[in-house]
C-alpha cells in the first residue's frame, strides 16, 4: 500500500535518554522502543561501517513486521572523484547482509560528498552501477546531491531516466531540490531549531504535513518517506511524532 513514513535518523543518540526514550529503557532496547513510535528509520551508521549480516536480521526481529528501515549506503563509494570506478565498492556493501532485513528493506540512500559536481557521464555511469534488484526483490535507490550544480534539468533528466529518486532538504547548506525525480519521494529535514520543543513550529509542522500528501501524491508509487535528521537532533523524534499526528 502507498504510504507516508515518518522517521529519524539511527536510534541511539545520547541526548534522546532526555527527549525521547522513557526512563528505564535500556540501550539494548531502544530500537525496539523507537520503532514502535515512528514508521521508519534510516540507518546512518552503515555509511562510516560495514555491518554484518547478522546486524541486519536482529534490527529486522526487533521492529514491527510494517516497518521499513532505508539504509545508508557506504561512503566508499560515494566520495570520490570519479563515481564511475565505485563498483567494487558497491557490491561489497550491497552483499553486506542487506537482505537480512527482507521485506523492512527500504530505500538505499547515496551521499555525494559536498564538493561533488554534476557531471553526467560520471554519474550515469554510477547510477548504471546501482542494482536493481536484491535477490527478488526491487530496490529503490535516492542521490543526496549536496553541490548546487546539480539544480538543473539535465541532472533530473538523467535521475529520472533511471528512476532514482533525489533527497529533498530545508536546510540552506546544500540545494534544495524540489523535483521529483524517482518513483517515490524521499525528504530529509536538517532545519530544526532547539528553542522548540519540537524542532519545528506547529504551522511549519502542519505545512509538512500538507507537503508530504502532496509529494504521495505526484509519485509514481505514492509513497513518500519523511526523516527529521541533524540540525537539532535532539528534537527530530519529537518532530517526527508531531507530523504522524498530522498526518
Amino acid at each position: 500500500m502507498a504510504s507516508v513514513r515518518v522517521g529519524i535518523g539511527g536510534w541511539d543518540f545520547a541526548p534522546w535518554r532526555e527527549t525521547f526514550y522513557p526512563k528505564g529503557v535500556p540501550q539494548k532496547k531502544a530500537l525496539e522502543y523507537a520503532s514502535r513510535q515512528v514508521t521508519s528509520i534510516e540507518i546512518n551508521g552503515t555509511f562510516y561501517r560495514t555491518a554484518k549480516p547478522e546486524h541486519f536480521a536482529s534490527w529486522a526481529a526487533q521492529t514491527p513486521d510494517d516497518f521499513v528501515f532505508s539504509v545508508k549506503a557506504s561512503r566508499f563509494a560515494t566520495n570520490r572523484k570519479v563515481l564511475a570506478e565505485a563498483g567494487e565498492s558497491i557490491a561489497r556493501f550491497m552483499s553486506s547482509g542487506l537482505d537480512e532485513l527482507g521485506g523492512k528493506l527500504g530505500p538505499i540512500l547515496w551521499q555525494l560528498a559536498a564538493t561533488k559536481q554534476f557531471d553526467p557521464d560520471d554519474l550515469q555511469a554510477f547510477f548504471q552501477l546501482l542494482p536493481t534488484k536484491l535477490g527478488t526483490r526491487k530496490l529503490r535507490h535516492v542521490l543526496d546531491a549536496r553541490h548546487p550544480s546539480f539544480l538543473c534539468e539535465d541532472y533530473y533528466q538523467l535521475a529520472r531516466k533511471h528512476k532514482i529518486a533525489t533527497v529533498i532538504t530545508d536546510t540552506p547548506k546544500y540545494p534544495n531540490v524540489a523535483e521529483i525525480t524517482g518513483e517515490f519521494v524521499y525528504a530529509r529535514l536538517m532545519n530544526a531549531r532547539s528553542e522548540l520543543e519540537t524542532g519545528y513550529t506547529g504551522a511549519e509542522l502542519k505545512q509538512w504535513a500538507a507537503q508530504a500528501r502532496q509529494w504521495q501524491q505526484g509519485a509514481k508509487s505514492g509513497d513518500a518517506y519523511v526523516y527529521f535528521i541533524n540540525g537539532a537532533k535532539e528534537r527530530a523524534p519529537a518532530a517526527a511524532l508531531h507530523l504522524l499526528t498530522l498526518l
